[in-house]
């Protein structure tokens, strides 16, 4: 691979990787400094846990995009690819475990504010 752009890759991963850390790490102060301020309020919390799930949804999101360039592009390989593997599957673990931690239901679960739709609706979506 041209060494400029494998260089430009790497700055890219890099990048990418400090934004996802640095989201996690703001959301942890900003939930933190809301907790503190609020922390008399009834549901303090569970609004500290729900805005720092959200945090490290949103950083693991980054992280494992800049594990798919690395592998895919820097360092094709079945070695790296299956580490590749390794790591997004326990980061979807963790990704579906915040999801509900902080929604209280599956992703694919309808919330109970969420009416049922009709079967003519149904009916129209083929």
């Amino acid at each position: 691979m041209d060494t400029t752009f494998s260089r430009i890759l790497e700055s890219t991963t890099l990048a990418i990787e400090m934004v996802g850390v640095g989201v996690i790490v703001i959301g942890i102060i900003f939930a933190g400094a809301n907790y503190i301020r609020d922390r008399a309020a009834e549901g303090a919390y569970r609004a500290l846990r729900s805005t720092l799930g959200r945090a490290i949804l949103v950083g693991l999101e980054l992280l494992v995009a800049a594990d798919i360039i690395h592998t895919v592009a820097i360092e094709p390989g079945l070695d790296s690819l299956a580490v590749l593997a390794g790591i997004v599957l326990i980061r979807t673990f963790l990704s579906l475990s915040l999801e509900v931690e902080t929604e209280g239901k599956w992703p694919w679960q309808l919330s109970k504010s969420e009416p049922l739709p009709e079967r003519s609706e149904l009916a129209g979506r083929k």
